[in-house]
């Protein structure tokens, strides 16, 4: 209560100075909005003035217009496609101007009513005066700023009625007569003009008067008032043989003078705004800084004298964020990297008196204090069961996988032996699909052992041909006779890395498979890409493809071989997170890329650096843990030619 009274009133006495500040700077920030937007929705307005008076020109007989109408109606279209992101233009375009394709259409053909398409555009035009922020803004405080105002609006409607006048006599001088309503119509523009213009000598000041009298006495304008003359004499309707052209242009130099006077009287309104808008964000700042002084001041005072009771809990908040952001982040890390027990560390990185008061100060402070050590012991025991059951589930995925191995290496020699041994072709065909079999299986259990972050031992050999790596590849899969091995340029890949090549490569064709049609096949492409002096193999499906969000989960397994990703991915995506590993394995340059193929399906992009790829002086060999797979694989294929030999002897040679 002490600190609550004078600090609020404090910020009333600040509230009713700042108040009157605040509101004239927010009417010249409006007011500046409004002027920008006026002379946008203006500039429009000039355009479709000028378009209206080529139109009623071209209806009355003029053909010269056709040219620099076209023109036009592209500027206008180029200024309607700025506007119509504001709101109140767009209604305007919606009710008035959604014909204006229709009223052009007819007009180049001649079939349009001149006086209903003059109308057309005089609406259009009116609506747009009406909408404009100027001629219905509020007036303010300062009287300049609403003189500006006043003589922006009234400048637009002067120039309105000159622009009408353009287009209404444009019109009669093409036809050669009054027609109609046609001069009381021209009657009635220019008294329009005539109040307007002094409605605005009245607001404007002495410049802007200067520069309305210099645009009426330039040399087009007074050929302009001659043509009005002449033209008040045919009021009767007799023939008129005034040029037509000429008049445009005259008045077209004068419409463009009253448009710049209106860009003048806007920037000084805008100029005016501006300063008042300084102004009060001066004066605002000024009592904003004194109220803050005054305020730092009593706020200082209170500091002062609740420090006694804040520098305790500023001190447990600095102890807390010790806690949770160093000390029990690093005993957890020490705990999931040791190989020691893991209970053991927990106890050893556990506070030595949970009790014992960290903080001096009040009672409930110290006891929030002890609260806080009690914390970090059950949490270190929670990290230390995780990091036991982590470590466990990994060395049993590792014996697992061991295991595995160790019995379909044994089974493969088993089956070799049988297969030298067989001579019928039906048995030997299908030894050769029971080795297919066990060679899919030593490959799931390498996946175990590379999930468990077991690198097993391999000899390292000398390097291999590409194709053969290829032909690896597919005989660890199960729908190999899907797999189409399309053009493979010639690449010798390192012995250290052929058989995580050959690995890697099989699960994304056995992904490929997987996720395609029975009947379509997966194509494995091969070619050096020298720019980037990387060799790129890509495994291409036409089956369901992927999602984008599968696809950046794909993408992110690929990249994180760590251990909680593991742990976090499911069951599903193991494949790409054992692709992940192979290629975190083969070291730094290696990438793997999904596309989409066109046409549908799914396309993987494997890049292996330079660095794992043979000069052509390397003498090569077939990858020792390959070799019997790429073996069982010819002598199936040979297999199944001997049995369609016997069971068809008259097509075998075909």
């Amino acid at each position: 209560m002490v600190i609550t009274v004078p600090v609020c009133l404090l910020l009333a006495v600040t509230g009713l100075a700042v108040h009157g500040r605040a509101e004239v700077l927010g009417d010249a920030r409006a007011t500046r909005a409004e002027v920008d937007l006026s002379l946008r929705i203006q500039a429009l307005v000039h355009q479709l003035q000028r378009e209206r008076g080529m139109t009623n020109g071209l209806l009355g007989g003029e053909d010269e217009f056709r040219t620099p109408l076209d023109a036009t109606r592209e500027r206008v279209d180029t200024v309607l496609l700025a506007m119509r992101r504001e709101g109140a233009v767009e209604g305007v375009v919606q009710r008035h101007l959604r014909r204006l394709p229709d009223i052009r259409a007819a007009a180049d053909k001649r079939a349009a009513d001149q006086a209903g398409t003059l109308t057309f555009y005089t609406s259009a035009i009116d609506a747009l005066n009406a909408v404009d922020p100027v001629a219905e803004s509020a007036t303010g405080a300062d009287r300049q700023l609403r003189d500006g105002l006043a003589a922006l609006r009234e400048l637009a409607a002067a120039t309105e009625s000159v622009a009408l006048e353009r287009g209404l006599l444009n019109g009669v001088f093409a036809r050669g007569a009054f027609r109609g309503r046609a001069y009381i119509a021209l009657t009635e523009v220019r008294a329009t003009r005539i109040a307007a213009l002094a409605r605005f000598r009245q607001v404007a000041t002495a410049p802007q008067r200067a520069a309305l009298e210099r645009a009426f006495t330039t040399e087009d304008a007074e050929r302009a008032t001659a043509y009005e003359k002449q033209a008040e004499g045919a009021a009767d309707g007799s023939p008129l043989s005034a040029d037509a052209g000429t008049w445009w242009d005259a008045m077209t130099v004068l419409v463009d003078d009253l448009y710049a006077v209106q860009q003048s009287v806007g920037d000084d309104v805008r100029h005016r705004a501006d300063r008042l808008s300084r102004d009060a964000e001066l004066a605002l700042a000024a009592f904003l800084v004194g109220g803050a002084l005054i305020a730092a001041l009593v706020v200082g005072l209170a500091v002062f004298a609740s420090r006694s009771l804040t520098r305790p809990l500023r001190m447990l908040a600095v102890t807390a964020q010790d806690v949770a952001r160093r000390r029990l982040p690093e005993a957890v890390a020490r705990i999931q990297q040791s190989p020691h027990d893991r209970a053991d560390l927990a106890r050893a990185d556990a506070p030595d008196d949970p009790h014992a008061p960290l903080l001096g100060g009040v009672a409930e402070i110290a006891e929030v204090a002890a609260s806080l050590r009690r914390v970090e012991d059950p949490a270190l025991r929670l990290a230390s069961e995780q990091a036991g059951l982590r470590r466990n589930t990994t060395e049993s995925l590792a014996n697992l996988g061991r295991r595995n191995q160790n019995l379909v290496r044994r089974q493969l020699g088993l089956i070799t032996r049988l297969e030298r041994q067989e001579l019928d072709p039906d048995a030997l065909a299908e030894l050769f699909e029971l080795d297919h079999l066990a060679t899919r299986m030593r490959r799931n259990a390498e996946s175990l052992l590379v999930l468990a972050g077991q690198n097993p031992p391999r000899p390292t050999a000398a390097p291999v041909d590409g194709l053969v790596v290829v032909q690896s590849a597919v005989a660890e899969v199960e729908q190999y006779r899907r797999v189409l091995i399309a053009t493979v340029e010639p690449v010798r890949v390192r012995g250290h890395a052929v058989a995580d090549v050959a690995h890697l490569l099989a699960e994304l064709i056995e992904n490929g498979l997987n996720f395609s049609p029975p009947t379509e096949p997966v194509e494995v492409h091969g070619w050096y890409d020298r720019e980037d002096d990387t060799y790129c193999l890509a495994v291409v499906d036409h089956g369901i493809g992927m999602s984008e969000a599968d696809k950046e989960r794909a993408q992110g397994l690929f990249s994180d071989s760590g251990e909680e990703a593991l742990l976090a991915a499911p069951t599903r995506f193991l494949g790409h997170l054992v692709v992940g590993r192979l290629a975190d394995r083969l070291g730094e340059g290696t990438r793997i890329d999904l596309f989409d193929t066109p046409g549908g399906g799914l396309s993987a992009l494997l890049s292996l650096p330079g660095r794992l790829l043979a000069s052509a002086e390397d003498p090569a060999t077939p990858p020792p843990h390959a070799r019997p797979a790429v073996s069982s694989l010819l002598n199936g294929f040979r297999a199944g030619v001997a049995r369609a030999e016997a069971r068809n002897p008259q097509g075998a040679s075909s």
